[in-house]
């Protein structure tokens, strides 16, 4: 399951931290610092995600 996990951790990383940073940009947070945080925080959140994911896929 650590490898089925790995891989949707790989997409869903990239989304979320994709959509944090369009959120901060929404925002008006436009420096460098909000956008990387923005970024670390979506791949953070994506590990528990892609866990949960990886649970409900293997039944």
């Amino acid at each position: 399951m650590f490898r089925l996990a790995a891989v949707i951790y790989i997409l869903l990383g990239a989304t979320l931290a994709g959509i944090f940073i369009i959120a901060a940009l929404t925002v008006g947070m436009d420096t460098a610092q909000p956008i990387i945080y923005a970024a670390v925080a979506g791949f953070v959140v994506a590990l528990p995600v892609s866990w949960v994911v990886a649970k409900q896929i293997k039944g």
